[in-house]
Protein backbone atom coordinates (compact mmCIF):
# COMPACT_ATOMS: atom_id res chain seq x y z
CA UNK A 1 0.00 0.00 0.00
CA UNK A 2 2.76 2.22 -0.12
CA UNK A 3 2.48 5.50 -1.70
CA UNK A 4 -1.17 5.22 -0.22
CA UNK A 5 -2.12 7.96 2.05
CA UNK A 6 -2.70 6.94 5.69
CA UNK A 7 -2.30 3.68 4.82
CA UNK A 8 -2.64 1.87 7.76
CA UNK A 9 -5.85 -0.17 9.01
CA UNK A 10 -8.36 2.57 10.50
CA UNK A 11 -9.55 0.24 12.87
CA UNK A 12 -6.82 -1.73 14.89
CA UNK A 13 -9.60 -2.78 17.55
CA UNK A 14 -11.65 -4.85 14.63
CA UNK A 15 -9.27 -6.03 12.10
CA UNK A 16 -9.56 -8.47 9.01
CA UNK A 17 -6.45 -9.51 7.05
CA UNK A 18 -8.41 -9.10 4.00
CA UNK A 19 -8.78 -5.57 3.31
CA UNK A 20 -7.99 -3.14 0.95
CA UNK A 21 -7.54 0.91 1.16
CA UNK A 22 -8.65 2.96 -1.04
CA UNK A 23 -7.30 6.17 0.28
CA UNK A 24 -5.42 8.10 -2.88
CA UNK A 25 -6.83 9.61 -5.27
CA UNK A 26 -10.35 10.53 -6.42
CA UNK A 27 -12.21 12.57 -8.94
CA UNK A 28 -14.55 15.02 -7.13
CA UNK A 29 -17.30 17.93 -7.93
CA UNK A 30 -18.81 21.03 -6.32
CA UNK A 31 -22.60 20.42 -6.38
CA UNK A 32 -24.01 23.57 -5.13
CA UNK A 33 -26.94 23.90 -6.64
CA UNK A 34 -27.25 20.32 -5.35
CA UNK A 35 -28.81 18.85 -8.86
CA UNK A 36 -26.25 16.54 -9.22
CA UNK A 37 -28.71 13.86 -8.82
CA UNK A 38 -30.80 15.21 -11.43
CA UNK A 39 -27.93 15.29 -13.86
CA UNK A 40 -27.30 11.89 -13.57
CA UNK A 41 -23.91 12.03 -11.75
CA UNK A 42 -24.53 8.74 -9.92
CA UNK A 43 -22.44 6.60 -12.75
CA UNK A 44 -20.78 7.70 -15.68
CA UNK A 45 -20.14 11.22 -15.07
CA UNK A 46 -16.57 12.40 -15.50
CA UNK A 47 -15.77 14.81 -12.55
CA UNK A 48 -13.25 18.24 -13.33
CA UNK A 49 -11.12 18.10 -10.15
CA UNK A 50 -8.95 15.50 -8.34
CA UNK A 51 -8.80 15.32 -4.61
CA UNK A 52 -6.83 13.41 -2.30
CA UNK A 53 -9.18 11.42 -0.19
CA UNK A 54 -9.12 10.99 3.07
CA UNK A 55 -8.40 14.57 3.65
CA UNK A 56 -11.66 17.09 3.35
CA UNK A 57 -11.40 19.40 -0.16
CA UNK A 58 -11.00 22.44 2.38
CA UNK A 59 -7.26 21.22 3.50
CA UNK A 60 -4.27 21.34 2.02
CA UNK A 61 -3.39 17.69 1.34
CA UNK A 62 -6.71 17.33 -0.09
CA UNK A 63 -4.82 19.12 -3.51
CA UNK A 64 -7.95 21.24 -3.26
CA UNK A 65 -8.24 24.25 -0.83
CA UNK A 66 -11.55 25.40 -1.32
CA UNK A 67 -12.42 26.66 2.04
CA UNK A 68 -15.77 28.66 1.00
CA UNK A 69 -19.05 26.66 1.83
CA UNK A 70 -19.58 23.70 -0.34
CA UNK A 71 -23.57 22.60 -0.31
CA UNK A 72 -23.22 19.17 -1.74
CA UNK A 73 -19.94 17.61 -3.19
CA UNK A 74 -19.47 14.36 -5.39
CA UNK A 75 -16.50 11.81 -5.36
CA UNK A 76 -16.13 9.22 -7.98
CA UNK A 77 -13.44 6.46 -8.21
CA UNK A 78 -12.80 3.74 -9.94
CA UNK A 79 -12.23 0.17 -8.37
CA UNK A 80 -10.59 -3.10 -8.80
CA UNK A 81 -11.16 -5.54 -6.64
CA UNK A 82 -7.70 -6.96 -5.28
CA UNK A 83 -7.34 -10.93 -5.62
CA UNK A 84 -7.20 -11.71 -2.39
CA UNK A 85 -10.93 -10.29 -1.41
CA UNK A 86 -12.82 -12.11 -4.05
CA UNK A 87 -14.59 -14.77 -3.57
CA UNK A 88 -16.26 -13.43 -0.68
CA UNK A 89 -18.39 -11.19 0.31
CA UNK A 90 -17.09 -7.10 0.22
CA UNK A 91 -18.15 -4.73 2.28
CA UNK A 92 -17.79 -0.80 1.86
CA UNK A 93 -16.31 1.34 4.46
CA UNK A 94 -16.59 4.96 5.37
CA UNK A 95 -14.62 5.73 8.57
CA UNK A 96 -16.53 9.23 8.40
CA UNK A 97 -18.29 11.61 5.75
CA UNK A 98 -19.56 14.73 6.74
CA UNK A 99 -22.64 14.91 6.67
CA UNK A 100 -25.89 13.63 4.59
CA UNK A 101 -23.78 10.48 2.29
CA UNK A 102 -25.21 8.68 -0.78
CA UNK A 103 -22.90 6.52 -2.11
CA UNK A 104 -23.71 4.36 -5.34
CA UNK A 105 -21.73 1.46 -6.76
CA UNK A 106 -22.19 0.91 -10.52
CA UNK A 107 -25.16 3.33 -10.82
CA UNK A 108 -26.52 1.24 -7.54
CA UNK A 109 -27.36 3.45 -4.71
CA UNK A 110 -25.53 1.05 -1.31
CA UNK A 111 -26.09 3.62 1.40
CA UNK A 112 -27.60 6.44 3.39
CA UNK A 113 -26.05 7.77 5.91
CA UNK A 114 -26.29 10.87 8.01
CA UNK A 115 -23.41 12.00 10.56
CA UNK A 116 -20.57 13.48 10.20
CA UNK A 117 -18.35 12.22 12.70
CA UNK A 118 -19.18 8.12 12.79
CA UNK A 119 -18.89 4.94 10.30
CA UNK A 120 -20.93 3.19 8.15
CA UNK A 121 -20.63 0.32 5.42
CA UNK A 122 -22.58 -1.46 3.17
CA UNK A 123 -22.22 -4.63 2.01
CA UNK A 124 -21.80 -4.20 -2.15
CA UNK A 125 -21.53 -8.17 -3.14
CA UNK A 126 -25.00 -8.13 -5.41
CA UNK A 127 -23.34 -5.28 -7.01
CA UNK A 128 -19.32 -5.74 -7.57
CA UNK A 129 -17.71 -7.01 -10.10
CA UNK A 130 -14.87 -9.02 -8.40
CA UNK A 131 -12.75 -9.24 -11.72
CA UNK A 132 -13.02 -5.90 -13.71
CA UNK A 133 -13.81 -2.38 -12.48
CA UNK A 134 -16.01 -0.96 -10.52
CA UNK A 135 -17.59 2.14 -10.18
CA UNK A 136 -17.81 4.32 -6.37
CA UNK A 137 -19.62 7.45 -6.60
CA UNK A 138 -20.59 9.18 -3.14
CA UNK A 139 -22.48 12.42 -2.80
CA UNK A 140 -22.37 14.50 0.63
CA UNK A 141 -24.37 16.93 1.46
CA UNK A 142 -23.10 19.19 4.58
CA UNK A 143 -24.82 22.50 5.90
CA UNK A 144 -23.44 23.84 9.46
CA UNK A 145 -25.65 26.91 9.39
CA UNK A 146 -29.04 24.87 9.37
CA UNK A 147 -28.40 24.22 13.14
CA UNK A 148 -29.86 20.78 12.33
CA UNK A 149 -26.58 18.92 12.23
CA UNK A 150 -23.92 18.66 14.78
CA UNK A 151 -21.06 20.58 13.69
CA UNK A 152 -18.50 21.66 16.79
CA UNK A 153 -16.10 23.95 16.65
CA UNK A 154 -16.65 23.73 12.24
CA UNK A 155 -17.37 27.69 11.30
CA UNK A 156 -20.80 28.97 10.48
CA UNK A 157 -19.47 32.48 8.95
CA UNK A 158 -18.19 32.31 5.62
CA UNK A 159 -14.23 32.48 7.94
CA UNK A 160 -12.63 31.76 10.81
CA UNK A 161 -13.52 33.32 13.83
CA UNK A 162 -13.36 33.20 17.62
CA UNK A 163 -13.14 29.59 18.41
CA UNK A 164 -14.92 28.31 15.60
CA UNK A 165 -12.53 27.34 12.67
CA UNK A 166 -12.00 26.09 8.56
CA UNK A 167 -14.85 24.09 8.32
CA UNK A 168 -14.81 20.06 7.38
CA UNK A 169 -16.97 18.87 4.06
CA UNK A 170 -17.10 15.02 2.61
CA UNK A 171 -14.79 12.11 3.12
CA UNK A 172 -12.41 13.35 5.96
CA UNK A 173 -11.23 9.33 7.27
CA UNK A 174 -10.18 6.43 5.30
CA UNK A 175 -12.04 4.24 2.50
CA UNK A 176 -11.58 1.12 2.55
CA UNK A 177 -12.80 -2.78 1.41
CA UNK A 178 -13.51 -5.89 3.76
CA UNK A 179 -14.03 -9.30 2.33
CA UNK A 180 -15.68 -11.74 5.04
CA UNK A 181 -17.35 -14.88 4.22
CA UNK A 182 -21.13 -15.31 3.96
CA UNK A 183 -21.36 -16.10 8.02
CA UNK A 184 -18.93 -13.64 9.46
CA UNK A 185 -18.02 -11.89 12.98
CA UNK A 186 -20.17 -8.57 12.55
CA UNK A 187 -19.80 -6.98 15.78
CA UNK A 188 -17.81 -7.20 19.41
CA UNK A 189 -18.24 -5.50 22.94
CA UNK A 190 -15.74 -6.09 25.52
CA UNK A 191 -16.95 -5.73 29.06
CA UNK A 192 -13.62 -5.50 31.28
CA UNK A 193 -14.13 -6.97 34.87
CA UNK A 194 -10.52 -5.68 36.65
CA UNK A 195 -11.99 -6.43 40.16
CA UNK A 196 -13.09 -10.41 39.49
CA UNK A 197 -10.04 -10.71 36.81
CA UNK A 198 -12.00 -11.77 34.10
CA UNK A 199 -13.88 -10.49 30.51
CA UNK A 200 -17.14 -10.69 28.67
CA UNK A 201 -17.00 -10.58 25.32
CA UNK A 202 -20.41 -10.03 23.44
CA UNK A 203 -19.81 -11.09 20.00
CA UNK A 204 -22.48 -10.73 16.91
CA UNK A 205 -22.22 -13.25 14.04
CA UNK A 206 -24.01 -12.13 10.79
CA UNK A 207 -25.90 -15.01 9.04
CA UNK A 208 -25.34 -17.41 11.51
CA UNK A 209 -25.95 -20.84 10.67
CA UNK A 210 -25.78 -24.36 12.39
CA UNK A 211 -22.05 -25.94 11.70
CA UNK A 212 -20.25 -23.27 12.21
CA UNK A 213 -18.63 -22.78 15.87
CA UNK A 214 -16.68 -19.71 17.96
CA UNK A 215 -13.41 -20.19 19.25
CA UNK A 216 -11.37 -16.78 21.23
CA UNK A 217 -7.87 -16.77 22.05
CA UNK A 218 -6.04 -14.45 24.78
CA UNK A 219 -2.95 -13.76 24.44
CA UNK A 220 -0.19 -11.72 25.90
CA UNK A 221 3.22 -11.22 24.35
CA UNK A 222 2.26 -14.14 22.30
CA UNK A 223 1.57 -16.38 24.77
CA UNK A 224 -1.75 -17.96 24.99
CA UNK A 225 -3.87 -16.83 28.19
CA UNK A 226 -6.84 -18.58 27.99
CA UNK A 227 -9.44 -19.55 25.68
CA UNK A 228 -12.85 -19.74 24.92
CA UNK A 229 -15.78 -21.85 22.39
CA UNK A 230 -19.47 -21.77 21.60
CA UNK A 231 -20.40 -24.99 19.20
CA UNK A 232 -23.73 -23.61 19.00
CA UNK A 233 -23.54 -20.24 18.29
CA UNK A 234 -26.44 -17.67 17.56
CA UNK A 235 -26.81 -13.86 16.07
CA UNK A 236 -25.62 -12.60 19.44
CA UNK A 237 -23.12 -14.31 21.41
CA UNK A 238 -21.48 -13.67 25.12
CA UNK A 239 -18.71 -15.59 26.77
CA UNK A 240 -17.27 -14.48 30.00
CA UNK A 241 -13.47 -15.81 30.31
CA UNK A 242 -11.39 -15.23 33.77
CA UNK A 243 -8.12 -14.01 33.42
CA UNK A 244 -5.34 -15.99 35.39
CA UNK A 245 -2.96 -13.57 37.21
CA UNK A 246 -4.14 -10.45 35.47
CA UNK A 247 -2.26 -7.03 34.55
CA UNK A 248 -3.81 -4.57 34.60
CA UNK A 249 -4.77 -1.23 32.19
CA UNK A 250 -3.28 1.49 34.47
CA UNK A 251 -2.40 5.10 33.43
CA UNK A 252 0.63 5.51 32.32
CA UNK A 253 1.50 1.81 32.26
CA UNK A 254 -1.05 -0.05 29.65
CA UNK A 255 -1.60 -3.35 29.56
CA UNK A 256 -3.31 -4.75 26.96
CA UNK A 257 -4.34 -8.30 25.72
CA UNK A 258 -4.61 -9.79 22.16
CA UNK A 259 -7.80 -11.47 21.00
CA UNK A 260 -8.22 -13.08 17.80
CA UNK A 261 -11.96 -13.97 17.34
CA UNK A 262 -12.47 -16.80 15.08
CA UNK A 263 -15.74 -18.41 13.61
CA UNK A 264 -15.23 -22.49 12.63
CA UNK A 265 -16.37 -24.70 10.06
CA UNK A 266 -15.86 -28.06 9.83
CA UNK A 267 -12.16 -28.11 10.74
CA UNK A 268 -11.18 -24.74 9.20
CA UNK A 269 -11.17 -21.63 10.09
CA UNK A 270 -13.91 -19.20 8.15
CA UNK A 271 -13.30 -15.88 9.45
CA UNK A 272 -10.98 -14.57 12.17
CA UNK A 273 -11.00 -10.74 13.29
CA UNK A 274 -8.03 -9.64 15.73
CA UNK A 275 -8.78 -7.38 18.46
CA UNK A 276 -7.34 -6.61 22.00
CA UNK A 277 -8.43 -4.75 25.60
CA UNK A 278 -7.32 -3.46 29.12
CA UNK A 279 -8.43 -5.17 32.02
CA UNK A 280 -9.41 -2.15 33.90
CA UNK A 281 -12.18 -0.77 36.28
CA UNK A 282 -13.54 3.22 36.89
CA UNK A 283 -15.64 3.53 39.29
CA UNK A 284 -16.47 6.91 41.54
CA UNK A 285 -16.33 6.73 45.49
CA UNK A 286 -17.39 9.17 47.32
CA UNK A 287 -15.99 12.35 45.87
CA UNK A 288 -13.40 10.31 43.97
CA UNK A 289 -12.26 9.46 40.75
CA UNK A 290 -11.26 5.40 40.94
CA UNK A 291 -9.51 3.36 38.43
CA UNK A 292 -8.86 -0.03 39.65
CA UNK A 293 -9.86 0.69 43.02
CA UNK A 294 -7.10 3.64 43.37
CA UNK A 295 -7.89 7.80 43.04
CA UNK A 296 -6.42 8.96 39.94
CA UNK A 297 -6.30 12.94 39.90
CA UNK A 298 -7.03 13.91 35.82
CA UNK A 299 -4.02 16.00 34.67
CA UNK A 300 -5.84 16.65 31.42
CA UNK A 301 -5.03 18.89 28.59
CA UNK A 302 -7.79 19.87 25.78
CA UNK A 303 -7.34 18.82 22.51
CA UNK A 304 -9.45 20.01 19.97
CA UNK A 305 -8.01 17.57 17.02
CA UNK A 306 -7.60 20.45 14.05
CA UNK A 307 -4.30 19.99 11.85
CA UNK A 308 -2.98 22.86 9.46
CA UNK A 309 -2.51 20.79 6.55
CA UNK A 310 -5.31 18.49 6.82
CA UNK A 311 -8.22 20.56 9.15
CA UNK A 312 -9.82 17.55 10.68
CA UNK A 313 -7.65 14.21 9.81
CA UNK A 314 -3.98 13.76 10.77
CA UNK A 315 -1.54 13.66 7.89
CA UNK A 316 -0.26 10.69 9.05
CA UNK A 317 -0.76 7.92 12.10
CA UNK A 318 2.68 9.05 13.35
CA UNK A 319 1.02 12.33 13.84
CA UNK A 320 -1.96 10.70 15.98
CA UNK A 321 0.52 9.25 18.21
CA UNK A 322 3.07 12.34 18.34
CA UNK A 323 0.14 14.26 19.71
CA UNK A 324 -0.18 12.00 22.65
CA UNK A 325 3.29 12.27 23.32
CA UNK A 326 3.68 16.30 22.84
CA UNK A 327 0.84 16.27 25.75
CA UNK A 328 2.52 13.52 27.94
CA UNK A 329 6.17 15.97 27.59
CA UNK A 330 4.45 18.20 29.38
CA UNK A 331 3.07 16.03 32.77
CA UNK A 332 -0.53 15.34 31.14
CA UNK A 333 -2.10 11.93 31.90
CA UNK A 334 -5.05 12.21 29.38
CA UNK A 335 -7.51 14.71 27.48
CA UNK A 336 -10.23 16.05 26.68
CA UNK A 337 -11.09 15.44 23.30
CA UNK A 338 -13.15 18.44 22.62
CA UNK A 339 -16.26 19.25 20.21
CA UNK A 340 -15.30 16.08 17.80
CA UNK A 341 -15.45 12.35 17.23
CA UNK A 342 -11.82 11.50 16.73
CA UNK A 343 -10.34 8.76 14.65
CA UNK A 344 -10.60 5.45 16.01
CA UNK A 345 -7.00 5.18 15.70
CA UNK A 346 -6.56 8.15 18.38
CA UNK A 347 -8.19 5.96 20.67
CA UNK A 348 -5.74 3.06 19.75
CA UNK A 349 -2.75 5.08 20.42
CA UNK A 350 -4.17 6.25 24.14
CA UNK A 351 -4.91 2.42 24.71
CA UNK A 352 -1.03 1.93 23.65
CA UNK A 353 0.09 4.71 25.78
CA UNK A 354 -1.52 4.28 29.07
CA UNK A 355 -3.97 7.78 27.80
CA UNK A 356 -7.28 8.96 29.38
CA UNK A 357 -9.58 10.25 26.96
CA UNK A 358 -12.66 11.18 27.00
CA UNK A 359 -15.66 10.58 25.05
CA UNK A 360 -17.52 13.80 23.84
CA UNK A 361 -19.55 14.67 21.18
CA UNK A 362 -19.72 18.01 18.31
CA UNK A 363 -23.03 19.18 19.85
CA UNK A 364 -22.14 23.16 19.18
CA UNK A 365 -24.49 24.17 15.78
CA UNK A 366 -27.39 21.56 16.46
CA UNK A 367 -30.30 23.46 18.04
CA UNK A 368 -32.32 20.61 19.63
CA UNK A 369 -34.18 22.83 21.75
CA UNK A 370 -35.78 24.31 18.73
CA UNK A 371 -35.82 21.33 16.01
CA UNK A 372 -37.27 17.97 15.94
CA UNK A 373 -34.97 16.87 12.91
CA UNK A 374 -31.39 18.24 15.11
CA UNK A 375 -32.92 15.94 18.21
CA UNK A 376 -32.43 13.41 15.86
CA UNK A 377 -29.46 13.41 14.10
CA UNK A 378 -28.07 14.43 17.58
CA UNK A 379 -29.25 10.61 19.19
CA UNK A 380 -28.79 8.87 16.61
CA UNK A 381 -25.15 9.93 16.26
CA UNK A 382 -24.26 9.98 20.39
CA UNK A 383 -25.32 6.46 20.11
CA UNK A 384 -23.27 5.73 16.72
CA UNK A 385 -19.98 7.03 18.50
CA UNK A 386 -20.99 5.37 22.34
CA UNK A 387 -21.01 1.64 20.13
CA UNK A 388 -18.20 2.76 18.06
CA UNK A 389 -15.94 3.34 21.05
CA UNK A 390 -17.02 1.57 24.34
CA UNK A 391 -14.40 -0.82 24.21
CA UNK A 392 -11.48 1.20 24.58
CA UNK A 393 -9.84 0.88 28.02
CA UNK A 394 -8.43 4.74 27.68
CA UNK A 395 -11.78 6.43 27.63
CA UNK A 396 -12.95 6.88 31.20
CA UNK A 397 -16.01 8.85 30.78
CA UNK A 398 -18.79 9.93 28.58
CA UNK A 399 -19.60 14.00 28.08
CA UNK A 400 -21.88 14.85 25.47
CA UNK A 401 -22.58 18.54 25.90
CA UNK A 402 -20.78 21.51 26.17
CA UNK A 403 -20.87 24.59 27.99
CA UNK A 404 -24.86 23.98 27.65
CA UNK A 405 -27.30 26.76 29.25
CA UNK A 406 -30.06 25.07 30.12
CA UNK A 407 -32.78 25.66 29.68
CA UNK A 408 -32.35 29.11 28.15
CA UNK A 409 -30.09 28.08 25.06
CA UNK A 410 -30.66 24.79 22.70
CA UNK A 411 -31.56 22.19 25.57
CA UNK A 412 -34.44 21.88 27.71
CA UNK A 413 -33.57 20.20 30.78
CA UNK A 414 -35.59 16.86 29.69
CA UNK A 415 -32.71 16.29 26.91
CA UNK A 416 -29.92 15.91 29.82
CA UNK A 417 -32.12 13.41 31.16
CA UNK A 418 -32.61 11.48 28.12
CA UNK A 419 -29.08 11.89 27.23
CA UNK A 420 -27.87 10.20 31.02
CA UNK A 421 -30.53 7.39 30.20
CA UNK A 422 -29.40 6.07 27.11
CA UNK A 423 -25.87 6.36 27.41
CA UNK A 424 -26.02 4.43 30.72
CA UNK A 425 -28.20 1.43 28.80
CA UNK A 426 -25.30 1.63 25.89
CA UNK A 427 -22.52 1.61 28.27
CA UNK A 428 -23.49 0.82 32.43
CA UNK A 429 -19.35 0.66 32.96
CA UNK A 430 -17.99 4.71 32.72
CA UNK A 431 -19.44 7.39 34.40
CA UNK A 432 -21.27 10.39 32.74
CA UNK A 433 -21.19 13.86 32.65
CA UNK A 434 -24.36 15.76 31.39
CA UNK A 435 -22.65 18.92 30.39
CA UNK A 436 -18.83 20.14 30.49
CA UNK A 437 -19.47 23.76 32.41
CA UNK A 438 -22.07 26.48 32.87
CA UNK A 439 -25.40 23.77 33.91
CA UNK A 440 -25.81 20.53 35.24
CA UNK A 441 -29.26 18.72 35.12
CA UNK A 442 -28.04 14.96 35.66
CA UNK A 443 -24.51 14.01 36.02
CA UNK A 444 -22.09 11.87 38.39
CA UNK A 445 -19.71 14.41 38.65
CA UNK A 446 -20.14 18.19 38.52
CA UNK A 447 -17.20 20.11 36.40
CA UNK A 448 -17.08 23.60 35.62
CA UNK A 449 -14.70 26.13 33.41
CA UNK A 450 -12.79 28.62 34.75
CA UNK A 451 -10.62 31.23 33.28
CA UNK A 452 -9.97 34.03 36.02
CA UNK A 453 -6.14 34.05 35.16
CA UNK A 454 -5.47 35.51 38.79
CA UNK A 455 -3.68 32.50 40.50
CA UNK A 456 -4.58 34.46 43.79
CA UNK A 457 -8.32 34.91 43.53
CA UNK A 458 -8.37 31.64 41.75
CA UNK A 459 -6.60 29.76 44.63
CA UNK A 460 -9.05 31.35 47.05
CA UNK A 461 -12.30 30.87 45.21
CA UNK A 462 -11.44 26.92 45.71
CA UNK A 463 -9.88 26.81 48.56
CA UNK A 464 -13.46 27.20 50.53
CA UNK A 465 -14.79 24.18 48.59
CA UNK A 466 -11.80 22.67 50.07
CA UNK A 467 -12.00 23.52 53.52
CA UNK A 468 -16.11 22.62 53.41
CA UNK A 469 -17.28 20.91 50.35
CA UNK A 470 -20.86 21.61 49.73
CA UNK A 471 -23.28 23.62 47.83
CA UNK A 472 -22.71 27.09 48.82
CA UNK A 473 -18.77 26.74 48.42
CA UNK A 474 -18.61 25.15 45.77
CA UNK A 475 -17.82 27.50 42.33
CA UNK A 476 -20.71 27.12 40.02
CA UNK A 477 -21.10 28.61 36.32
CA UNK A 478 -24.45 28.76 36.49
CA UNK A 479 -25.77 28.35 39.95
CA UNK A 480 -29.59 29.57 39.12
CA UNK A 481 -30.56 26.95 37.01
CA UNK A 482 -28.85 24.11 38.95
CA UNK A 483 -30.08 21.29 41.14
CA UNK A 484 -28.08 21.13 44.67
CA UNK A 485 -24.53 19.63 44.84
CA UNK A 486 -24.73 15.98 46.18
CA UNK A 487 -20.75 15.10 46.62
CA UNK A 488 -19.91 14.07 43.08
CA UNK A 489 -16.08 14.22 41.90
CA UNK A 490 -15.67 17.85 41.37
CA UNK A 491 -12.95 19.06 38.40
CA UNK A 492 -12.58 22.31 36.47
CA UNK A 493 -12.63 20.73 33.06
CA UNK A 494 -11.04 24.25 31.31
CA UNK A 495 -9.12 26.65 32.48
CA UNK A 496 -5.85 28.47 31.92
CA UNK A 497 -6.14 28.98 28.45
CA UNK A 498 -3.00 31.85 28.71
CA UNK A 499 -2.78 33.97 25.54
CA UNK A 500 0.91 33.43 24.61
CA UNK A 501 1.87 34.50 21.11
CA UNK A 502 4.70 36.48 21.10
CA UNK A 503 5.56 38.88 18.40
CA UNK A 504 1.48 38.76 17.15
CA UNK A 505 0.99 41.17 14.59
CA UNK A 506 -2.54 40.57 13.65
CA UNK A 507 -5.48 41.84 15.59
CA UNK A 508 -7.26 38.57 15.11
CA UNK A 509 -5.29 36.20 17.44
CA UNK A 510 -6.70 35.75 20.69
CA UNK A 511 -6.09 33.73 24.50
CA UNK A 512 -7.78 34.10 27.69
CA UNK A 513 -6.84 37.14 29.77
CA UNK A 514 -3.96 39.52 29.60
CA UNK A 515 -0.95 38.69 28.00
CA UNK A 516 1.61 38.19 30.65
CA UNK A 517 4.44 40.56 30.20
CA UNK A 518 7.09 37.96 29.52
CA UNK A 519 8.12 34.02 30.05
CA UNK A 520 8.33 34.14 33.64
CA UNK A 521 5.19 35.69 34.51
CA UNK A 522 3.40 32.84 31.96
CA UNK A 523 5.44 30.40 34.31
CA UNK A 524 4.55 31.58 37.22
CA UNK A 525 0.77 31.84 36.11
CA UNK A 526 0.57 28.11 34.84
CA UNK A 527 2.27 27.00 37.30
CA UNK A 528 0.10 28.67 40.78
CA UNK A 529 -3.02 27.76 38.98
CA UNK A 530 -1.93 24.04 38.77
CA UNK A 531 -0.81 24.45 41.86
CA UNK A 532 -4.04 25.15 43.58
CA UNK A 533 -5.95 22.24 42.16
CA UNK A 534 -3.30 19.55 42.58
CA UNK A 535 -3.34 20.56 46.12
CA UNK A 536 -7.49 20.79 46.92
CA UNK A 537 -7.96 17.70 48.49
CA UNK A 538 -11.53 17.52 47.30
CA UNK A 539 -10.71 18.18 43.12
CA UNK A 540 -10.13 14.76 41.31
CA UNK A 541 -9.19 16.66 37.79
CA UNK A 542 -8.21 19.92 35.88
CA UNK A 543 -8.29 20.19 31.79
CA UNK A 544 -6.00 23.20 30.50
CA UNK A 545 -7.24 24.93 27.69
CA UNK A 546 -4.92 23.64 25.43
CA UNK A 547 -2.75 21.42 23.56
CA UNK A 548 -2.16 23.43 20.82
CA UNK A 549 -3.00 26.84 19.27
CA UNK A 550 -6.23 26.78 16.36
CA UNK A 551 -5.73 28.95 14.08
CA UNK A 552 -6.56 32.30 15.33
CA UNK A 553 -6.64 30.86 18.68
CA UNK A 554 -3.03 30.85 20.10
CA UNK A 555 -3.59 29.50 24.02
CA UNK A 556 -1.88 26.58 23.06
CA UNK A 557 1.27 25.05 24.61
CA UNK A 558 2.52 24.08 21.23
CA UNK A 559 1.81 26.08 17.87
CA UNK A 560 -0.37 25.12 15.30
CA UNK A 561 1.98 23.35 13.67
CA UNK A 562 3.23 21.61 16.68
CA UNK A 563 6.30 23.41 17.79
CA UNK A 564 6.80 23.66 21.48
CA UNK A 565 6.30 27.37 22.81
CA UNK A 566 8.45 26.13 25.70
CA UNK A 567 10.56 22.97 26.47
CA UNK A 568 8.30 20.66 27.92
CA UNK A 569 10.84 20.15 30.89
CA UNK A 570 9.92 23.92 32.21
CA UNK A 571 6.23 23.31 32.69
CA UNK A 572 6.47 19.35 33.20
CA UNK A 573 7.17 20.02 37.32
CA UNK A 574 4.12 21.92 37.61
CA UNK A 575 2.14 18.65 37.38
CA UNK A 576 4.51 16.26 38.51
CA UNK A 577 4.15 15.15 41.72
CA UNK A 578 1.42 13.42 43.61
CA UNK A 579 -2.23 15.34 43.88
CA UNK A 580 -3.96 15.71 46.71
CA UNK A 581 -7.16 13.64 45.83
CA UNK A 582 -4.49 10.80 45.60
CA UNK A 583 -2.50 10.45 48.68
Amino acid sequence: MSGIPRPEHPRPDFERKAWQNLNGEWQFEIDDAKCGVSKGWQTGADFSQKIIVPFCPESKLSGVQHTDFMNAVWYRKIVEVAPALRGQRLILHFGAVDYDARVWVNGKQVVHHRGGYTPFSADITDVVKMDGENEIVLCAEDDVRSFYQPAGKQSHQFGSFGCHYTRTTGIWQTVWLEAVPQTYVKGLTVWPDAANQRVSLEIAVENACPGVSLDVVVKDGGAVVTTGALKNIGGQNVLTLDIPNPILWEVGKPHLYDLSIRLISGDAISDEVSSYFGLRDVRIDGDRFLINGKPVFQRLILDQGFWPDGIYTAPSDDELKADIERSLAFGYNGARLHQKIFEPRTLYWADKLGYIVWGEFPDWGVSVKDHAQARENFVREWTEAVLRDRNHPSLVLWMPLNEARSPHDRYLPVFFEELFDLTKRLDPSRPFIDASGYSHVKTEIWDLHDYDQDPETYKERYDKFAADPKTETLPRNHPEVEPEYTGQPVLVSEYGGIWWNPGQTDGKAWGYGGRPKDEAEFIERYTLLAKSQLDNPHLMGMCYTQLTDVEQEVNGLYSYDRKPKFPPEVLKPALDRKAAIEE
